[in-house]
Parts: structure tokens; sequence; C-alpha cells
């Protein structure tokens, strides 16, 4: 009986001795969680009057340094987003087209004044036999105009500060005539122009050709245009229908099939609806292959099966295609008369423009070699006017 009443004692001994370990280890944990919480509510306190001295610093030494000055900044940075200072960029061509596909949806409230300008794209294989002529043309009107060149990645142009030419080189890659790269490159060139929200038309141009109008009277009658300036026709030969794959089918039907020169003029709307087609380009790069070119297809086109009532169906550079073969006459030295110029800027024939009929049809000409360049120089303030 001793024995258990010992083992008893033990037991309760043993019991409160566990309970007061457990007791103790409940204080010490308590205590910790009021001295964690007491110590981060004073850091959280000691950071907030750190960050609102801060914040006072900052706005002291931002109303020393004048205010105006950061706001400067903000505007120059979206002024840059608006309308780009450099051609240079990193982009690849997707990038690119979905850059230049962004447009505002909100046009009747829009909080900048520009003025609209004309983007002239020149589509080169290097040289600019007809730059001083173009010079010339563009001088006086910087305001009116931005100029983007396309030319083989490997070629630059050595120019003058001066020259309205100079560093409008954009991002290229190398184009082989009568395949896709043509109009790949067109795409390109709309792309880069589209970047600068001032452009509201797109003229495509080589380096053989030439303005036979002044400045002036080309930027009213494209600023002006109700349309756009595409050539695009049914033509019912092997070179025009013929060219038409059946693969296209069902998206591209025969009766959609159009055919035109590949020198445009376009109006800001359609430049972007083209820049932002994937799919119906993607149907002329896999199967409008020679002796189908894209650039003679793609755009008349696309054009006609969605976008038709805003085009004229008519292109306003001159070319001389009466000699026959797969390329227009050129013209020199010898060919360059006051009557021949006189014969381009008004042949006897009318068009439509708005809603009116016109004898000036052409406002550019094509294709002059270099040869063409000092008579015509003698001859533009005669017959140009510029």
């Amino acid at each position: 009986m001793g024995r258990n009443r010992d083992d008893n004692n033990n037991e309760k001994h043993a019991g409160l001795l566990r309970l007061a370990q457990a007791l103790s280890f409940l204080v010490v944990f308590v205590a910790g969680v009021v001295i964690g919480l007491t110590t981060t509510s004073h850091i959280n306190r000691t950071s907030y009057t750190l960050s609102q001295s801060n914040q006072q610093q900052v706005v002291v030494v931002n109303n020393n340094n004048n205010n105006k000055e950061d706001e400067d900044e903000c505007v120059f940075d979206f002024e840059t987003f608006l309308h780009p200072n450099t051609l240079n960029h990193s982009m690849s061509d997707n990038q690119l087209l979905w850059r230049a596909s962004l447009k505002p949806h909100n046009k009747n409230n829009n909080p900048f004044t520009t003025i609209p300008k004309i983007a002239f794209m020149f589509l080169t294989r290097g040289p600019l036999p007809m730059l001083p002529l173009w010079e010339r043309f563009f001088q006086g009107h910087s305001h009116l105009f931005n100029i983007y060149i396309h030319s083989p990645p490997s070629f630059s142009l050595n120019l003058s500060t001066s020259s309205p030419f100079h560093n409008r080189n954009i991002p290229s890659q190398d184009v082989s005539w009568g395949t896709v790269t043509l109009a790949d490159a067109e795409r390109r060139l709309l792309a880069n122009a589209l970047l600068d929200f001032s452009n509201e038309r797109f003229v495509l141009l080589s380096e053989s050709c030439i303005p036979v109008y002044n400045f002036p009277t080309v930027y009213r009658y494209l600023t002006d245009s109700a349309h756009s300036f595409v050539e695009s026709y049914d033509d019912p030969s092997r070179y025009g229908r013929g060219r038409y794959s059946r693969s296209m089918l069902p998206d591209i039907q025969l009766k959609h099939w159009r055919k035109g020169s590949q020198w445009f003029e376009l109006n800001r709307a359609l430049a972007v609806y083209i820049v932002s087609d994937t799919h119906y380009y993607s149907l002329f790069r896999k199967y409008c292959k020679p002796a189908c070119y894209p650039d003679e297809h793609y755009i008349p086109t696309f054009l006609n099966m969605f976008h038709g009532s805003h085009n004229s169906n008519r292109t306003v550079t001159w070319v001389d295609w009466s000699m026959g073969g797969p390329h227009p006459a050129t013209y020199g030295r010898v060919n360059i008369t006051m009557s021949f110029m006189q014969a381009i800027r008004n042949n006897g024939t009318l068009c439509r423009y708005n809603s009116e009929m016109t004898s000036i049809c052409f406002l550019f000409a094509r294709k002059f070699d270099h040869t063409a360049l000092e008579p015509l120089l003698n001859l533009s303030s005669q017959v140009m006017n510029y």
C-alpha cells in the first residue's frame, strides 16, 4: 500500500512538472508575439515617417528645379510616340506591322493639333539619280511631308544634313524583282511611315520617278481627295486572270482577282488595313509566285474585295508601256523636251477626281535614267513650276 501511494505521488509530481513547462512555453510564445508586433508597428511607423519625409524632400527638390521641365519631358516622350524623330528601330517585321496597325478610335476628340503630311516612300535599288530634282521639289515645305527610303541594307546614302533625304533610310531587307520580297518591302515602307501619326497620305515611288507638278499642287491634290489612287482592273488575259491560283479558294475567288500598277497612293485608313492583313497576304505569299507577281496583284485585289468604294482604280504615276515587254520605257537626256514634259502633265485625257472630271491625272512619272537629270533641272521651273 505504501508503495502504491509513493507511485501516485510521483505521477502527480511529474504531471505538475509537465503542466508548468507547457505554461512556461506558452508565456514565452505570447511574449514573443507581443514583442514582434510592437517592433513591427514601430518599424512601420518609422518607415512611413521616413517615406513622408523623402516625398517632401523630393517635392522640394522638384520645386527648386522647376516642375515645368518634368512636364515638358513627359510631353516630349509622347510627342516622340506620335512623331518619331528617328527611323532606327530593332523591331522585326511582325512587330513593326503590329505596331503600325494601332489606330485611335476616338477621332472626334483628338487632343493634338497636327498638320496632315504626305509620306513619300522610295523603294530603291541603291542611288537616287533624281535626288537634286526632288530636293528642289521639296524645298520650303518641310512641315508638310516625310521621306522614307527602302534600299539594300548594304547601301548607304552619303548626304548633307541639309538634304530632306538625310537619315531617312528605314531598316530594310534585300529585295528580288518578281518575288514576294517586293510586296514585303512595300508593306515595310507603309508600316514605318504609319508610325508617324501626322502622315495622312502615302505615295510609293522608285529612284527613277520624278514629280511633274510642284509641291503645293501635289499636296492639295492628295490631301483633298476622297479616294486613294491604286490601279485595279480585271485583266482577262494570261497576264491577269492567268496568274490566279485556285489554291486561294475559297477566300479569294477568280471574280475578286485584280491587277494594277505597283506604284500606288493610299490614305491612312487603307494603309492601316493593308499592314493589318495577315490572312490574305499569307495566301499571296504561298500561292502567288512567278509568273504571278504579288506587287501587281495583292493590293489591287485586296482593295477590290473589301474597300473598292474608297479607291479611284487609277494610278497617279505615269508610265509608258507602249514598247511592250516586262518593263516600261526608260527616258534619258535626248527625250527630255518641253513638249514631252507638257504631254505627260496634260496628255489630252480626262480622269475623275472626287465628283468631277479633271485633266490633271498624273502627279509623277517614270522611268528616267541619270542622264535625264540635267535637262529636267533646266526645265523644272518653266514647265513643272518648281
